[in-house]
């Protein structure tokens, strides 16, 4: 089965049509001013679906739904915005627990049948869902969990966050479609051109990035003593426009690298500043000179970032038989958006979709966390995935003596 990058982008593009026709909706039937803010579409494994959404608790409603596609898509949002959202359907009804729950349930039909119906309408076919569920529930915990009977470890997730533009209050729509029924109608919809990537590899590539930040975390416990791990890894799919919005908004520490070679692109290590702080002082030799952020946790960032990016990007190398070759490390200090913004416009002179490669690994011995983004050619990762032997996808094993 294969797929290509006009398919992948026909399909965000759905999911998206799919997100502003739910918030239209919603917007008529509340008056809630609200736009869609971003859609992607993820390959990831199935344990890690959800961890993005952190310890929050949430509420809102799930779906199943079965026809042309078959699956489960829940719509939540933060479980401190439920007065907002249900006050603005019906006010007053915040006060009363069953009418918010009535409510939440109501405004989940009305936006997810519009999701639904959009769906079906573009692929000019039947697509049956359940009545809502009301759910309360946290983290990834709010999500549906993956089929039993699956023989597949990863699976495409579709994501939209919408955005309340008056009130600090997002909606997130998650749709986990069966496997089989969507990578068939994804093959289906794959030119035989060039461009069509199998889908296996893909798969593979993603097990590769996971050994990858499995290799860069057990370089951050050589060089650090904490013990880290490499907590999720996933491929995503998204317009370039877009790539900016896949970090978020806040104040980070880390690097940037160019990388060359097959594929080329750029890869950021990034962390926020209590963990910059945190695990430069576990380099340091001697306490920092002054408070906050100083030069020394600067310089330690900057070596850690190298030591990462390598142990990252030699495993590639390894596994796709290249030589991936990167640029010497360049520290930044600065919002995640700003950060990724040049970097996403350099690709966009020459691509319209991007796919993004994201990895994270924490521990929890000290307040630490850290993310890898990864954003490479289109067209030179494409050539990597031809060329990529699914055999090699878990020979990730760099040489020590060349990194250090």
């Amino acid at each position: 089965m294969k797929v290509d990058v006009q398919s992948l982008g026909t399909f965000n593009q759905l999911a998206h049509e799919g997100a502003e026709q739910a918030t239209r909706s919603m917007s008529q039937m509340t008056g809630i001013d609200a736009e869609v803010d971003v859609t992607k579409i993820s390959l990831v494994d199935r344990a890690d679906i959800g961890e993005e959404l952190g310890d929050r608790e949430f509420v809102g409603v799930q779906f199943g739904f079965e026809g042309a596609l078959s699956g489960e898509t829940v719509l939540v949002f933060d479980r401190d915005s439920t007065d907002e959202i249900v006050n603005a359907l019906m006010p007053g009804a915040g006060d009363d627990p069953a009418m918010a729950q009535s409510s939440v349930e109501e405004i989940g039909n009305i936006m997810m049948s519009g999701f639904i119906d959009g769906w079906a309408d573009h692929l000019g076919a039947s697509i049956e869902h359940t009545p809502p569920e009301y759910i309360e529930r946290t983290g990834g915990n709010v999500l549906p969990e993956a089929p039993e009977s699956s023989e597949n470890d990863q699976i495409f997730v579709f994501r939209s966050e919408i955005e309340w533009t008056e009130e600090p209050v997002n909606f997130y729509i998650y749709m986990l479609p069966e496997y089989g029924p969507m990578t068939e109608m994804m093959g289906d919809h794959a030119d035989t051109a060039e461009d069509a990537i199998p889908i296996e590899k893909l798969e593979a590539f993603n097990r590769m990035t996971q050994r990858g930040t499995e290799k860069a975390a057990e370089n951050v416990e050589m060089m650090s003593g904490i013990s880290t791990e490499a907590e999720v890894s996933q491929i995503s799919f998204a317009p370039i426009e877009d790539v900016p919005k896949q970090v978020e908004n806040e104040t980070y520490v880390g690097t940037v690298v160019e990388f060359t070679g097959t594929p080329s692109g750029y890869l950021l290590v990034l962390f926020d500043e209590t963990s910059a702080i945190n695990v430069a002082e576990a380099l340091m030799p001697v306490e920092s000179e002054g408070e906050g952020l100083t030069d020394q946790h600067k310089s330690a960032i900057e070596e850690l970032g190298n030591i990462m990016t390598s142990g990252f990007v030699d495993g590639w190398a390894n596994v796709l038989q290249q030589s991936v070759e990167h640029t010497p490390p360049r520290l930044v200090h600065d919002m995640g958006q700003a950060i990724i913004d040049p970097l996403a416009a350099q690709l966009g002179q020459h691509q319209r979709h991007a796919f993004i490669i994201d990895s994270k690994m924490k521990t929890d011995e000290v307040e630490f966390e850290s993310s890898i983004h990864a954003l490479p050619n289109e067209e030179e990762l494409r050539q990597a995935l031809d060329d990529l032997d699914v055999d090699r996808a878990d020979e990730t094993d760099a040489d020590v003596e060349q990194i250090f």
